[in-house]
Parts: structure tokens; sequence; C-alpha cells
């Protein structure tokens, strides 16, 4: 059964699909309620209610298969964010509907449960794989519990996660020798500026690709963090987006949207090498825009409205001479000819670090990076998990400050010099 919610004007509203009658397909809305939370409250009553006065079906008979398609439409596409949903949908068709889909929800008990976590250990997947294909189903089955009302208790509870051994998640750390090799190579090309921010900065690869020249105040020596780029199809379902999994996506653009979490909302300050990078290239791309006139390419911003209703913008290329009456907006990482240098591109510069200079590199290594020389250097941890726009100090501390040689002769030091001072 499909069916959402929507603004209309100041007010929200709620739909679902009844089926057909008198073999006509009919739709139920609702309108005038003041909140996103109300009219979804709403929502599930309301199908409850029709369900169980039979006009569709009985909760009782929902197959998996149909439940997982309305907990994902009620639900997930209300409550996440986009590359959530792509990894929640790519969980439920790849995982859930090929093994549970055929089973009655009312008919999914603890013993076939347990059977399936222990056998994807068996079938050799990752601890993080296992508890993410679980805790998807877990959280669907809370759904049909509350609020609405399928079942009454909630069979993953009694279900062991099956142990596997966690293997060591690669963090790289560049040495200052190994960064002087990537910066030199790619100096006074286009990934020069996103390297030198993310090593300076240690902003998302996410973030470092949003920031425009309006997030850069250079008389404070300040850049805002305010959002983050996604690569989304428009104009389609994010099912399709699934469905299309490995094959090319004709209507995919970038768009700005809301950044991680509140915490990543932040300003960072910056030295003297990152401003003076900074100013080289606004400077350069002024002379670039005059060099190619008419037909250098900028960026103008299409308000859009993305699966909660919420305010989103995609980024449109266009040739200077063309007239339009979107807002521009000026990106700091872009060619010579200004078009965007866009996380996809920046992989050909992660091959040639790779294969030429034969490092292990990611762009979140530059980030690891700039937290473990910072911590080594003695900066206060707070500040840290600030630059990083990190909610809870505890992931600064045990994901991004790694236990480097260096911290190890700083303990040892620190030691003896307290313990010289108490028998001195």
């Amino acid at each position: 059964m499909n069916g959402g919610v929507r603004k209309r004007g100041s007010t929200w509203s709620y739909y679902f699909d009844l089926g057909k009658v008198d073999g006509k397909r009919k739709k139920k809305e609702k309108g005038g309620f003041r909140t996103k939370k109300e009219a979804e409250q709403a929502l599930a009553a309301a199908i409850n209610e029709y369900n169980n006065a039979g006009i569709v079906f009985e909760p009782s008979e929902i197959t998996v298969s149909d439940y997982l398609d309305q907990w994902f439409e009620l639900s997930c596409k209300l409550n996440l964010k986009y590359n959530t949903q792509v990894g929640y949908l790519r969980i439920v068709e790849s995982h859930l509907k090929p093994k549970f889909g055929m089973y009655k929800l009312k008919a999914i008990n603890p013993t076939i449960l347990q059977e399936y976590a222990n056998s994807l250990k068996l079938n050799g997947y990752s601890r993080s794989h296992i508890i993410g294909i679980l805790t998807v189903f877990q959280s669907a089955l809370d759904y049909a519990i509350e609020p609405l009302h399928y079942i009454s208790q909630n069979p993953m509870k009694s279900v062991r996660f099956p142990k596997v051994e966690r293997k060591p998640r690669e963090r790289i750390i560049l040495t200052l020798d190994e960064w002087q090799q990537i910066i030199d190579r790619f100096r006074d090309t286009r990934y020069y500026i996103p390297l030198m921010i993310g090593f300076y900065t240690g902003l998302r690869i996410s973030e470092a690709f949003a920031l425009t020249w309006d997030d850069i105040d250079f008389d404070k020596r300040t850049l805002t963090v305010n959002k983050q780029i996604v690569k989304r199809n428009f104009g389609a379902d994010v099912r399709k987006v699934v469905e299309k999994k490995g094959k090319k996506e004709q209507r995919s653009s970038w768009y700005f949207t809301t950044p991680k979490t509140s915490a990543s909302v932040r300003t960072i300050p910056f030295g003297e090498t990152l401003f003076n990078a900074l100013k080289q290239e606004k400077a350069l791309q002024l002379r670039n825009e005059l060099k190619y006139g008419e037909f250098y390419t900028i960026h103008v911003l299409k308000k859009e409205r993305d699966e909660k209703g919420n305010d989103m913008y995609r980024i449109v290329p266009v040739q200077k001479c063309v007239e339009s009456q979107l807002q521009r907006v000026r990106l700091i990482c872009v060619t010579e000819n200004g078009q965007y240098t866009s996380t996809d591109s920046f992989k050909f510069c992660s091959r040639v670090i790779h294969r030429e200079l034969q490092l292990a590199f990611d762009y979140h290594s530059l980030r690891h990076t700039h937290a473990t020389l910072l911590i080594e250097s003695g900066a206060n941890v707070k500040n840290v998990q600030a630059r990083l726009g990190h909610t809870n100090i505890q992931t600064t501390l045990q994901t991004y400050v790694h236990d480097t040689e260096k911290m190890g002769e700083q303990s040892v030091e620190l030691f003896e010099t307290i313990t010289n001072m108490k028998t001195s």
C-alpha cells in the first residue's frame, strides 16, 4: 500500500492508496495538520483503521514483502536522509525480501531469524554488514508494532547477533613526507585545492566539495560548513536508483543538502598556508572567467523538494552566455573553464596516488591525518572535536585519534618528568 504525507501551504496532509473500487483506483487524502509528525501519526492510524475494517487487507495476512514496501514509504522516506534511504532499500531488496518476502509478517519468529543471522556469518559477511542487515529488519519490525499495531512484539529482540572477529579497519595516516609527495604531484591541477582543504581543515569529502566562495571569510581566515554535496537522481523515486545499480544513471545531478548532523554546522579557522592557496585560487578563477568569456561554465541553483518536503538545491551548470533567473553559486572546486570538480572526478586523483605514487590513500585519510597531527602536537581534544564536527567526543577519541609512535614517546617522557619531580 502506497502512502505518504506532504506539505500544502502552511499545513500538512496525508494520503494513501485504497486499491481499486468499482474498477477504478481510489485514494484517500486528508489535510489540515499543523506538523509533519501529526500527519504521519494520522496516516498510520487511518491505514490501520482501513486495514482492520477489511477494505484493503487484514494486517494478519500481509506478507513481509508488502509490509517492507509500506514501511519504506511511511517511515523511511519521511525520516531518513537520501543516502541512508538508498542503503536501507538495498538491504531490503537484496537481503530481506529474497529471504523472507513470501512469509506472512505474523509468521516471522526468533528461530528463523536466528538461523538467518547465523547463516550470514557462515557465508562470510563482516560484522558490520551483519549488524546492518539485522538492524534494518529490526527497525522495520518495530514500526509494525508501533504505530501500525500489525504485530504485538518484535521477534528480533530475542535474536543474538553472531560473534564475528572484527577485522581492524584500515585508517590511513599520511606522513608529512607522503603528504608532500601528493601535493607536489597535483600542484597546478584541479585537485590541488580540494587536497589542501582536506589536509588543513579535516573536512569530510561531501563538505569540502560543497564549499563556495561565500563560505570563506578571508578577513577572519575562517571557512563555514553549512551544507554538503550529494549525488542523486532528480525527478526519480529512490527505488529507481536502487533498481539501476550498476547501470548508467542518465538523470543524476549534484545537490546541496543539509549537513550530516547539527554539530556538522561549524566555522573553522585556518592558517597562512591555506589562506594563500585560497587567495591565489580565487584570483585565478576570476582571470579564467575573463579568459573564457561567454563560454565559461557557471552554476545556478534550482530549488526542489526532497521526499520529506524539505528544501534542497540542484546545482545546474550553464554556459555564461545563457541567461538564467536562477541564483548563481560560485563553487570553489572547479576546472579552468569553470566546470565542477566533483567527488566523482576526484576518484582519478586517488587512482594516481595509488598507482603512480604507490601510497595508500583516500580522501578520508586527510581527515584522519589532520586530527592525529593535532592531537600529537597537544591540541585540545574538544577543539579537535569542534573542527571535525563530531556530536560526541568519543567519536573523536576512538575513531580519529590513533595510537601513534609519537604519542607513545610523549607518554613515556611525560611519565618520566612526573616521577622525577616527585622523587627529587
